[in-house]
């Protein structure tokens, strides 16, 4: 989304987004994990 839409939508740059599907609970937390070890 663009900066103005997340802003417009009340969404600031210090949050997170998460969008989860009908992914296996396993891979979702290993993801989470791997981005959280990136910040």
């Amino acid at each position: 989304m663009a900066e103005a839409d997340l802003l417009a939508a009340g969404i600031t740059p210090n949050q997170i987004r998460l969008s989860i599907g009908l992914e296996n609970v396993d891979d979702l937390i290993e993801d989470l994990r791997l981005a959280l070890e990136e910040i």
